[in-house]
């Protein structure tokens, strides 16, 4: 497995085990949760190898902050992008997407999410394979 050091995480804590809305292993340690001055939440997830989530999109849209492994990031009907330490993706209010690691690789990022997040069906196994 590449980038198994990620396994607890980066420079933030592990945090709890996501249950809902994700296939496999992932891990979500809040950062900032204070409403006030930039009223958005921060979150440090950690995806182990083919962890992801379903799609889903934000109101007010969302920031990935890439700071470990490889992953990917895909909007509804265009082709998955492939993320690496450094990269930064801007998701613009209401677009569907996912986001999660790669086959092989743990996968780190910062979520930047102000705003309500609704969450639609699994990213199914046939299609991920595919990658």
């Amino acid at each position: 497995m590449n980038n198994e050091q990620l396994r607890n995480s980066t420079i933030f804590p592990l945090g709890e085990k996501v249950k809902a809305n994700f296939i496999g292993d992932a891990y979500l340690q809040m950062v900032f949760t204070d409403p006030t001055p930039l009223n958005t939440a921060i979150g440090n997830v950690t995806f182990a190898p083919e962890a992801r989530n379903n799609w889903h999109s934000h109101r007010v849209g969302q920031v990935l902050l890439v700071t470990g492994g490889k992953g990917w990031y895909q909007e509804e009907e265009k082709p998955a992008r492939l993320l690496q330490t450094g990269d930064v993706v801007n998701i613009p209010p209401n677009v569907k997407h996912w986001h999660g690691a790669t086959k092989d690789s743990w996968f780190v990022h910062l979520a930047m999410t102000p705003g309500e997040t609704e969450w639609f069906e699994a990213v199914d196994d046939e299609w991920f394979d595919k990658l």
